[in-house]
């Protein structure tokens, strides 16, 4: 048995889901709660997956055995209404690139509050929601201790709590906190010393980030210190002491390779001509360099396994078997080695919440309640599958059987070595402690696997140790009442500040897009001058952005077969030369700032027109201006900027110090 993980942070009268880890069916579990806060009547039951509720603030120390082996896991509740609101952080009411199975476009989605949401519950003086409280964790290590820094924002943020792991020998007798720095003494640090960090106001608790310091036997390893927050590692060795060399990991961000990342989503089936002599990944595979050429350096492939015939691959009837639809499981390979080849990164599609209703296995519990399989799925009282949005032909899987999750544990097992990556299917519908199982198994075998989450609208919450990525979901929506004139321009800005605003750190990541095999075609949808400029706000906003395949083509229908041969040139190469930009300049990439700045419209609608500044550590600085509405828009901007557009090398600069925007233009700031 595995330990059930790292502390777990709620608020008092939140329930936390407690499971095993690395599940035995067979095997007896028992949890309990070994230590509460005084006053606590708070109490578990016998199942082995159940959800325990913190009935008054403080620390719970609960204890899992099987028998044998005996864990203790760390809960912290803090005050009752500290929880994030269910319903805040909602991206506007419609849900950009919601369910894949979804036939109306602009469904709303509403997620029926799952764990973990984008704001607290509270409101400031004026009635609205105030920012979430955040923290990053900056790192120092030197000769004698390792200092853990908090860093808090925004300003009202001015307190924060730190939590040791219970799987690791450090007590909190081991370790000084003096306001927001936690101080390790390398005497007494030992292998590994895993430290969170809670950012706390008066009325909420925010996500937690982390940090994994190890320090290694061997004196004589190599190693440098530092402190950067964005590094892979930090290094610090002292050989008079003999203690080695301490490394710093920060579990919580991505691998370096997906920051920058520029996705391509493949819907398998429509993507490739069909071909009764070839298969489909054959087919798809024939395909990668003109990605390669594109910019693209990341394939998001819808689901690849046996399924019940819709078309989209969502409903698994065996998730253990390649569709052979596509090909086999070697024709499957090979595609993932051909893109490996170019540089190109492959993501499965994993499906955790439900199987079809066409699986044996739900066929066999199917209206027999004596079948092996019935507690594998929800039930509704009418004796019908739990599901969501009258979906018909999909069953949920019910997390609280230990069957459900070894059998997905073991699917995870299957596809992960073959892949960089997943992206994880209504992950919102996934209960959050499956997702932590799933974060850890997979970077305990590769630390630069990568995870990205299909929320609608996001979660916060699941970027502290759940996901490496999150859908922009709220800047998406965004984008398409931009593109709709229901929205100013300006108002895309406003999106990108929501991450910030409901809780999301300064360092999470997310990717951006403006359709997929959910939506309509922006194209269709909003028109040319519209989708010139949306491909622009991909490019250039902070974020890794996702390209539907057919976006850069100009395909109007959202799940058709590709038309190759009437592909739109002059779109497939606005796409190139915007990747191709965002690759060579650092102020165009996911951590550089985003800043506003002031410009007048002169000439053009107020509304469809946008002006934003980037800077990179470096000090590289560009000012973007985007023109949704078609024509030639002229803006003055503060500051001066230079008169080349670097998307295209045309003179933008007007004589009088303006510049023209005909859909995107990127010019330098001069200095």
């Amino acid at each position: 048995m595995e330990h059930p993980g790292q502390p777990r942070v709620c608020a008092a009268g939140e329930a936390v889901e407690l499971a095993p880890r690395d599940p035995d069916p067979s095997v007896d579990y028992e949890w309990s709660v070994a230590t509460a806060p005084s006053g606590s009547r708070a109490e578990l039951g016998d199942e082995p997956v159940q959800w325990f509720e913190p009935d008054v603030p403080g620390r719970y120390l609960l204890r899992l055995t099987d028998g044998r082996t005996t864990h203790d896991l760390t809960v912290r509740a803090f005050a009752e209404g500290t929880a994030p609101s269910a319903d805040a952080g909602r991206s506007g009411g419609v849900a950009a690139g919601g369910s894949e199975q979804a036939e109306q476009p602009g469904e709303q989605f509403d997620s029926g509050g799952a764990v973990g949401s984008a704001t607290h519950a509270g409101v400031d003086d004026d009635g609205e929601e105030p920012e979430r409280p955040r923290v990053q964790l900056e790192t120092v290590v030197d000769d004698e201790e390792v200092r853990i820094h908090a860093k808090l924002a925004p300003a009202s943020t001015r307190r924060v709590e730190f939590l040791l792991d219970d799987r690791d020998d450090l007590d909190e007798s081991d370790v000084t906190v003096e306001g927001r720095t936690l101080t390790i003494e390398r005497a007494v640090l030992g292998d590994r010393a895993r430290v969170y960090a809670v950012p706390l106001t008066d009325d909420a608790y925010g996500v937690p980030d982390a940090v994994d310091v190890r320090q290694s036997s061997d004196p004589d390893s190599d190693g440098e210190r530092g402190s950067d927050p964005d590094s892979d590692g930090e290094r610090g060795s002292d050989p008079d002491t003999g203690r080695g060399t301490v490394t710093v990991d920060r579990p919580y961000d991505p691998p370096s390779w997906a920051l920058d990342s520029t996705i391509y989503e493949v819907y398998v089936r429509t993507f490739a001509d069909a071909d009764p002599e070839r298969s489909q990944f054959a087919a798809i595979r024939e395909r990668l360099d003109d990605l390669d050429e594109l910019g693209i350096d990341t394939l998001w492939l819808t689901p690849v396994l046996q399924h019940d015939g819709a078309p989209h691959g969502y409903n698994i009837t065996d998730f253990f078997a390649i569709a052979s639809d596509l090909g086999d499981r070697e024709e499957y390979r090979a595609l993932i080695e051909a893109a490996h080849d170019r540089d190109i990164r492959v993501l499965f599609d994993l499906v955790c919440n439900h199987s079809a209703r066409d699986h044996p296995f739900f066929q066999d519990a199917y209206g027999d309640p004596d079948s092996p399989y019935r507690s594998w799925y929800e039930w509704q009282e009418s004796g019908e599958p739990g599901t969501y949005f009258d979906w018909e032909l999909i069953a949920n899987f019910d997390f609280s059987t230990l069957a459900v999750r070894r059998h997905l544990l073991n699917v995870v097992d299957e596809w992960a070595p073959l892949v960089d990556g997943f992206r994880c299917d209504m992950a919102w519908a996934v209960p959050d402690g499956f997702w932590r199982e799933v974060h850890d198994r997979v970077k305990a075998h590769d630390s630069e696997f990568f995870l990205l989450d299909e929320t609608i609208p996001y979660i916060p919450d699941f970027q502290g140790g759940l996901f490496d990525m999150h859908f922009d979901s709220t800047t998406a929506f965004c984008l398409r009442e931009v593109g709709d004139g229901n929205k100013r321009a300006e108002e895309i800005l406003d999106a990108v500040d929501e991450r910030r605003r409901v809780g999301f750190p300064d360092h999470a990541s997310f990717m951006l897009y403006h359709e997929n095999h959910d939506e309509p075609r922006y194209l269709a949808s909003y028109g040319e001058d519209a989708a010139f400029a949306a491909a622009g706000a991909l490019a250039t906003l902070p974020g890794a952005p996702m390209v539907y395949a057919g976006q850069e083509t100009g395909q109007l229908g959202k799940r058709d077969r590709l038309d190759y041969e009437n592909a739109r040139e002059d779109l497939t190469e606005h796409y190139r030369r915007l990747l191709a930009l965002r690759d060579e300049h650092p102020a165009l990439r996911h951590r550089a700032d985003l800043s506003r700045v002031d410009y007048d419209v002169r000439a053009g609608r107020d509304d469809d027109i946008v002006a934003y500044r980037r800077e990179a550590a470096d000090g590289e600085a560009v000012v973007v201006a985007l023109n949704f509405g078609g024509g030639v828009a002229e803006i003055g901007v503060d500051p001066a900027v230079g008169g080349d557009d670097l998307v295209t090398g045309a003179a933008v600069g007007t004589d009088d110090g303006a510049v023209t925007v005909d859909d995107v233009v990127v010019v330098p700031i001069r200095e």
